[in-house]
């Protein structure tokens, strides 16, 4: 009778651990341990909100490593399946989603999801497929195609309204779209614009702010939080009252910070969303200058890793993706930081690993599971 002996537990676990970019890895965790610092800070008063952080950190960080088992080429073949899940689940989101505080969404489908939170990484795979069925014949058409297919998410997440996670996934495409190709001739013209457009208001603010004042393509409340950017005073006790505290809190915690669970700020209920939205106002309390730059120095680690991983891919889907969660990475920590320090307009973009919430948490893991796996085949083709 034949004995079949089992391989040792350290070779059956060596292929789901070899390849792993250690340096992005190492960034993550950095990343995770201050925010599990700084949650427990902010929330240890605030029911179950360190515990629940923690376990959504862990899932996040599952998945992130499931997916990079994953080889891109399999994760390719999910682009259409995902997006179109994606954009009938916003669909059905218009007609029977749930409505909080006047905005519609969430959907109840046994349990409560958001699904602009799938289109955030399911866009840029679907662009990104998208580019890599027309590599080697590509025209303006496909340009043109592309923005259609990024648009529809957008406005429909938009029409929520939802304006600031339809601002990462409008994000998220136009990275796509711009590392495909895009000629710097059209994207400089709309840069222009911009700049000008931003100069304009900022220099007409006491006219173009006036309550009889409509703005085009805006909301009300949309127009009164730009408004409120460039003058907080004006509704100190309203909208501008998350923006004075902000400024407040981070710039009471000086060079060193006020220490842990010591932040006045944050626990006299100052900060407002001082657990979501709002954390780095309370980080920047009790860690104080040095424990944002070494944040930031995470932050920072990972976004160069991930460019690094994007220009070795071997294919041009892998390129596109990896540039693509980069750059979202980037825009969801400019953007939080940017409107607690008062120079952005407020919108609910988290910041990454800090900010509590479990379904960002999750999408952020997916993403960077799927950036994993594109650095994992370069070294294993390598090796």
């Amino acid at each position: 009778m034949t004995v079949i002996e089992r391989a040792p537990l350290r070779q059956r676990l060596r292929p789901w651990v070899i390849g792993f970019d250690v340096p992005l890895l190492i960034a993550v965790l950095w990343i995770g341990v201050w925010g599990l610092l700084c949650m427990y800070s902010a929330g240890y008063d605030h029911g179950t909100r360190f515990g629940d952080h923690a376990r959504n950190m862990l899932l996040a960080w599952g998945l992130m490593l499931v997916v990079a088992q994953v080889p891109p080429q399999r994760l390719m073949a999910l682009a259409i399946p995902l997006y179109s899940l994606g954009v009938l689940l916003l669909l059905a989101t218009l007609a029977f989603g749930i409505t909080k505080k006047g905005a519609t969404r969430w959907l109840n489908v046994g349990l409560v999801i958001q699904p602009s939170e799938l289109l955030k990484l399911a866009t840029p795979l679907m662009l990104a497929w998208w580019f890599q069925k027309r590599e080697g014949v590509l025209r303006w058409t496909d340009f043109v195609a592309a923005f259609g297919l990024l648009l529809l998410p957008f406005l429909l997440i938009a029409k929520q309204p939802d304006l600031g996670t339809g601002l990462l996934v409008l994000a998220g495409g136009l990275y796509v779209i711009f590392f495909a190709g895009l000629s710097w001739r059209l994207v400089i013209p709309f840069l222009v614009v911009g700049v000008i457009g931003i100069t304009a208001i900022v220099l007409s603010e006491d006219h173009i702010c006036q309550d009889e004042v409509t703005w085009p393509l805006l909301k009300p409340y949309q127009k009164h939080r730009v408004c409120t950017l460039l003058d907080p005073s004006k509704d100190p006790l309203g909208k501008g009252f998350h923006i004075i505290q902000g400024e407040i809190a981070i710039g009471s915690g000086g060079v060193t910070g006020k220490g842990l669970m010591q932040g006045t700020q944050t626990h006299l209920e100052f900060i407002p969303e001082r657990t979501t939205d709002f954390i780095f106002a309370a980080f920047g309390e009790e860690f104080g200058l040095l424990g944002a730059l070494a944040l930031m120095a995470g932050y920072t680690a990972l976004i160069l890793r991930g460019l690094m991983i994007a220009a070795a891919a071997p294919t041009l889907f892998s390129r596109l993706m990896a540039g693509a969660v980069t750059l979202s990475f980037f825009t969801y920590v400019f953007v939080n930081m940017g409107m607690v320090s008062g120079i952005l307009p407020v919108v609910g973009v988290p910041l990454p690993f800090v900010s509590y919430g479990g379904t960002a948490m999750v999408t952020l893991g997916l993403s960077l599971g799927l950036l994993l796996s594109i650095g994992r085949v370069k070294k294993l083709v390598k090796t």
